[in-house]
């Protein structure tokens, strides 16, 4: 089996509104989204499909073949709308990231010739993206940023065994890097509002557990997490996981950047890769 993923992109506004609901009501559930007049984005929607490789043509699919299908739809469905007043689907439903991708998903699904649909991810901003798969499950990522200092240091190995491991990175006085956290939730969408999670809570939850206890800290001599703990970044992936886990029960897994080429990713214990 070969998997490949097709780009696309459109624009679109929308807004997050449950019309008997009072203003305020909105606006706590949905902040700034809530604005009657709406608001927008240019997505971006990776396709991505799986198949058997033909021997004869050497792929599994055209891409033209599925910009064919997937174009047509976005175009015709989505781009340049304002989905709540002009596309019958989201004029019933609150076009939320999560629901945007469900309702995609279940448009192209058997819809693809020659291959199946194996995943679709709708990125809303650098921010904030959903993925779906063939699972009533929906993943939702929010992205966030903190600056910090390490010593990669073990106390359970000698001096020269750290330096000889850490190289630079175990220079006694230590050194910095500016990291970035994806923090993933798997759930289903709520049949109201449309998401899996309240975003404002979450976001006051990592910048609660997260932001404040490690941004511009010196990890090895600021934080209790990492004085006895080599914050290597696998460390600091699990240690986020337990900081985060009895705050978020839908947490689904923890995607770490040390650097632009270093990533890490966390799944916690029992959680498997499929979200199942």
């Amino acid at each position: 089996m070969l998997y490949l993923s097709r780009k696309l992109s459109f624009s679109a506004m929308h807004s997050y509104r449950i019309e008997h609901w009072t203003e305020e009501q909105n606006e706590a559930i949905f902040g700034p989204c809530a604005n009657k007049n709406g608001h927008g984005h240019d997505y971006t929607l990776e396709v991505m499909v799986k198949g058997n490789l033909d021997s004869h043509s050497g792929i599994v699919v055209n891409i033209t073949d599925i910009d064919k299908v997937a174009k047509a739809f976005v175009e015709e469905n989505l781009n340049g709308k304002f989905l709540n007043k002009e596309n019958d689907f989201f004029k019933e439903n609150i076009p939320t990231t999560e629901n945007l991708v469900s309702y995609i998903w279940n448009a192209l699904d058997g819809k693809l010739e020659n291959c199946q649909l194996h995943k679709i991810r709708l990125r809303e901003s650098d921010f904030l993206y959903s993925e779906k798969e063939n699972s009533p499950m929906v993943r939702l990522t929010r992205k966030y940023h903190f600056s910090t200092a390490h010593r990669l240091h073990s106390n359970q190995l000698t001096d020269e065994e750290n330096l000889d491991i850490f190289g630079k990175c175990n220079n006694p006085y230590g050194h910095g890097h500016n990291y970035y956290l994806e923090v993933t939730l798997s759930g289903e969408q709520d049949p109201v509002t449309g998401m899996i999670a309240d975003l404002a809570k979450m976001d006051q939850i990592v910048d609660r557990e997260i932001l404040q206890k490690f941004d511009h800290k010196h990890l090895n001599l600021d934080t209790e997490e990492f004085k006895e703990l080599n914050p290597t970044s696998e460390n600091v992936a699990v240690v986020i996981w337990q900081l985060l886990a009895p705050k978020l029960p839908k947490l689904f897994k923890i995607g770490l950047y040390e650097t632009e080429k270093n990533y890490f990713e966390y799944y916690g214990p029992g959680v498997e890769e499929d979200g199942e």
